[in-house]
């Protein structure tokens, strides 16, 4: 406050408003992703549930967990924001998500509800990776996709399939 000159400001009454508007406001963080948004219902279209992207991230997400709800590894880089937000509409007994790369060597990591972890790698003699799993309560889903080697690019399509 060296430089302030109370004159300047009609008795400081401008600054004194505009920090308590400040103050006052709350800091709401969202999660925007990289890519896009899907939001799913029961019976949702195999379009509604496929959208494109790329890795090219070095952000280790392991930093998001080591191990997932059924102790499979967490591994590969991505971005630190979640490349995709699943907002699903109701509860879902049974999904699969899988990326398709073209067998470029993929990861896989999504934090849904109550911070529940889900991890894939490769899908049997494919390096693409998947998760098949039960119990997806309706809520929103942060989704990664990463690759093996940090700062690799792949292009790759996300299908997301009710079973």
């Amino acid at each position: 406050m060296r430089n302030f000159r109370p004159g300047l400001y009609s008795g400081g009454a401008w600054f004194s408003a505009l920090l308590a508007a400040i103050i006052a406001t709350p800091v709401i963080a969202q999660t925007v992703p990289n890519f896009r948004t899907l939001k799913l219902a029961p019976g949702f279209s195999s379009t509604q549930g496929k959208t494109n992207g790329y890795t090219g991230g070095t952000f280790s997400l392991s930093a998001i967990s080591n191990r997932d709800r059924d102790g499979k590894m967490c591994i590969g880089f991505a971005d630190s924001n979640p490349d995709f937000i699943i907002e699903l509409d109701k509860d879902f007994s049974r999904l699969q998500v899988l990326v398709n790369s073209g067998g470029k060597d993929t990861t896989l990591v999504i934090r849904g509800p109550n911070k529940t972890i889900r991890c894939g790698d490769d899908t049997g003699k494919s390096k693409d990776a998947s998760i098949d799993d039960q119990q997806w309560p309706s809520g929103k889903y942060e989704v990664w996709v990463g690759a093996f080697e940090p700062g690799v690019k792949f292009n790759y399509t996300l299908s997301v399939k009710e079973k």
